[in-house]
This record gives structure tokens, sequence and C-alpha cells, in this order.
């Protein structure tokens, strides 16, 4: 019977691109950029991988699908290059993918390398698809904004939160991120805002404003992970280790089906029970030290609280205005600053946000280090409330 993967596998390299408007840099720059920190970090040679793992959501290298961008941007030595997709958390799949060989031991070094140029498509949002005979008929219809506000209006009607309450949380979650963002230099935005500016911010979505929305960016993040063993063999010492990477993909029970009120991601809550089984963790809100999660919207951070089970359920909102999830809070989130900060390149978010954990745990994030953490979790959560598919992966010390 499988047992799963805790501890089988070492992060031993990581690498982040500057996120922005990189109207300076080609999406080829971009994955050099981070892969060439990643290498570094790691301290190997590209001869010594064996195979890579490439994420993006855009086919901004017109070739279609293929892992010819990647080994060709990056000179691999002909290795193995697969190429994977899977909406917002395509980043976390590419981590799954190295990860998951590695542990297999079909490779004994493995890549993982995501990126995205979403400014140069001259699209204020995130792309969507071009309108053919059948998407009328079967793709929801509407935007991204307005999806997630139905999110909060169904949370808001099941859980009794006024509308003043719910909005002054949502606004507290954006506030907070931007404070984290502001002390990370390789943040897409990185100024503060105050509860004032995000609540009379112009309105998108009711109840999103302006500053409940995370922006459209570009960049790359990379990992390289291999076994513990041979990370030893390196000269690593105080190892990262993957504790679980978990993967739930929405089968219609939310959009075909009346069970589901609206109100939650069915989803992460069942990525989040396996991941945590994985990784032998009984009380998360006790055991996580920190947390990265697609904060696509305000709102989406807020329920995601209660579906990764850190706060109770319809109370998650109480535990944002008690500051419990700020950086000096029991369960930091969003401490480089988020989506909200980075915006959301798609194929490298779920790589960057671990790239944050990866930091933090071995003592490197600068004046964003937190004392002491020893897990760290990161979720990314692709498509609509209706539809979608949810990573949730914990790391952290060996051992613990």
């Amino acid at each position: 019977m499988a047992s799963g993967i805790r501890d089988k596998v070492a992060v031993i390299g990581m690498g982040c691109s500057k996120f922005g408007e990189r109207w300076d840099a080609g999406p080829d720059d971009l994955m050099v950029e981070a892969y060439l920190e990643a290498m570094g970090d790691a301290g190997v040679e590209p001869t010594q991988l064996d195979a890579a793992w490439f994420s993006t959501h855009v086919d901004e290298f017109g070739t279609g699908k293929g892992g010819t961008p990647l080994s060709i941007a990056l000179r691999l030595p002909n290795i193995a290059v697969t190429r994977v997709e899977n909406f917002c958390a395509s980043g976390s799949e590419a981590f799954r993918g190295a990860v998951y060989a590695v542990a297999a031991g079909a490779a004994d070094i493995a890549l993982a390398v995501g990126v995205e140029k979403l400014k140069d498509t001259g699209y204020g949002g995130l792309p969507v698809a071009n309108a053919g005979t059948l998407i009328p008929q079967t793709a929801p219809n509407g935007s991204a904004p307005g999806n997630f506000a139905q999110l909060a209006s169904a949370y808001r009607a099941k859980h009794g939160v006024s509308k003043e309450d719910l909005k002054r949380a949502i606004a507290h979650v954006s506030v907070k991120s931007h404070a984290n963002g502001a002390k990370n230099r390789k943040a897409h935005l990185q100024k503060a805002v105050t509860e004032e500016q995000v609540l009379n911010a112009p309105m998108i979505a009711e109840p999103l404003g302006l500053f409940d929305c995370c922006g459209v960016s570009d960049g790359a993040a990379a990992a390289i992970v291999t076994t513990p063993e041979i990370a030893r063999s390196l000269g690593k010492t105080d190892l990262v280790t993957v504790k679980a990477l978990q993967l739930s993909v929405s089968n219609g029970y939310e959009s075909q089906f009346n069970a589901w009120d609206g109100s939650y991601f069915h989803t992460a809550r069942i990525a989040a029970k396996k991941a945590y089984r994985e990784a032998g963790i009984e009380n998360p809100r006790k055991q996580i030290s920190m947390m990265e999660v697609h904060d696509c919207f305000s709102i989406t951070e807020l329920v995601t609280m209660e579906d990764l089970f850190i706060s109770e359920e319809g109370k998650g909102w109480r535990d944002v205005m008690d500051g419990f999830y700020d950086a000096d809070g029991g369960v930091p989130c969003q401490i480089d600053g988020g989506l909200k900060c980075f915006g959301h390149p798609i194929g490298a978010s779920g790589l960057r946000m671990l790239y944050e954990m990866y930091l933090q745990l071995q003592g490197r994030a600068g004046e964003r280090q937190l004392a002491n953490p020893v897990f760290g979790m990161t979720h990314n959560l692709g498509g609509s409330p209706s539809t979608n598919v949810c990573s949730v992966a914990i790391v952290g010390r060996e051992g613990a």
C-alpha cells in the first residue's frame, strides 16, 4: 500500500526571478534568471540533472506544448523535459513531477521550472480562451472577479457575516500582504497600503475592490530536488525535505450537483486532508509554521484558511481580523507578499510560493525571516470556485 513521499525528497536549490512588468526580458530570460540562482544554490552542474519538468499556461513560445523552450533556453544536456499545465496550479504540477521522479528512483537530481510572460498579451487580466462553437455552451461565463465575488456572497450568507465585517476582513488580508511585500525586493508591488485605501478603492466586483484583486505580471521560479542521501553527499546540511504533495481535481460535483453551496473550495479540503495525513500532521493550526496560499482575490485567501483547517468553519474572518495570519501572528500567511504583491504569472506561482518556504526554513529570508519555522505549506488553486484543481504541498526540516 502506498505510504507517500514524506522525507524521501530534499530541495537543494531554488531560484526566483524578479516579478513585475518585465519588458526587459522574454520568457527565456526569466527562466535563465531563476535557473542560474537555483543551480548556484544547489551547487550542481547541468550534467548532473537527470530530467526536468516545465510549467507554463500560455503558449508564449509558439511551439505548442513541447518541452524544447526550456531545454533550449537553459542549454540542458539533452535530458528529458516534460511540459505540464494545470491551470493556476501549473508551477506546483512541475514540482510534483520532479519530486515524484526522485521519490520513485527514476532520477537522482531533477529540475522544475515555471514561467509566464503575461504583460505582453496586451490583456489586463488573466488570458481567456478564444470563444469557439462549443465554449459559450460548456464553459462558465463571467469574469474572474465576478466568479470570486460570488464566493464572498455565498460565504457571507452561509455564516451570517455582515457586509461591513466581511469587507473589513478582506481589506485586512490585502493590508497584511502589502506590508509583507514591501519587504521583498523580488515582488512586483512593494508598497504598503492602509485599510482606508483598500476600502475606498474603485469597486471591481462587489465586495472586491481594486486592492482585493491580485495583479498580472511576468516571472519565473525554479527548484532542484534530489534524495536526502545524495544531498548529504553534496555537502548539504539542515535539509529541507518534502513532507507531502497532494492534488485534487474537481469532478463536476460543485457545478453539476446541488450539494455544494458555493461558500468554500471542495478540492482544497480534500487535498489538505490527504496532505496532512501524508505529512503526519494532526493539528495544522498548531503545527504549520507558515503558509503561502492562492490569494488571487482576498476573499479566496480568507476562505482558504478554513478549507485548510487552520480556522474553524465560519470563523476565518475573525482570525484574520485578530491578526492570526499577520507576520507576527499564529500562522503567518503570504509572508513574501503573496500573489497580491507578486502578481500571478500562472506557470511560476506555485514554485514562487515554495521558494519563500524554502528560504524561511533555511533562515535566509532577510527582514521577512520568521523565528524558527518547522513546517511550511503552499496552496495553489486553479480555475473558478465551481470548477477547479487544488494542489497542497508541505515542506519542512528533515526529521520534523
